[in-house]
């Protein structure tokens, strides 16, 4: 027994001196599970004063892809998006995606992008914790809460489309 313990010991050492302050290769990103709890704390706060009951931090933005948490308190505005696909990660909460179908009377609020107006026709799928949903350029889509308190995200805008 004492020597697998001094084996496990001598193994465990590089570990022990692996240095975490170490430069962060260029290009790569890292975001605890704690650091995005509590940008989420203050995207509640945010929330409760913004006419849409949503708040978002961009996280980075890279030439090829932009990483935002999300947090939203009611229904999302539909969404189009000409040169961007969305990879959604669910943190909490539960919301209802109606995705496809036809955006009718959206309205252009950015450079190859629409919001408002409704959704005709699409499907729905309820997302929960854990769940991941990829939603293509050029397909309409909305979050509605269906009564839920809150909904909080990690998205991916893929660009480039």
């Amino acid at each position: 027994m004492t020597k697998k313990l001094a084996l496990l010991s001598l193994l465990a050492i590089p570990f022990l001196l692996a240095r975490s302050d170490e430069p962060t290769p260029e290009g790569v990103g890292h975001w605890s599970a704690s650091a995005l709890g509590h940008v989420t704390q203050s995207l509640s706060a945010d929330a409760a004063s913004d006419p849409h009951h949503l708040a978002v931090k961009q996280l980075t933005d890279y030439p090829n892809e932009s990483f935002l948490l999300v947090h939203r308190e009611a229904d999302g505005q539909p969404e189009w998006h000409e040169t961007q696909a969305d990879v959604f990660f669910v943190q909490s909460g539960s919301a209802t995606l109606v995705v496809g179908g036809t955006l009718l009377n959206g309205e252009t609020v950015a450079p190859h992008e629409k919001r408002n107006g409704t959704i005709q026709g699409g499907f729905r799928r309820k997302l929960v914790a854990g769940d991941v949903v990829r939603i293509p350029a050029r397909m309409p889509h909305q979050l509605l809460l269906d009564g839920a308190h809150q909904f909080n995200y990690l998205v991916v805008k893929v660009k480039g489309y």
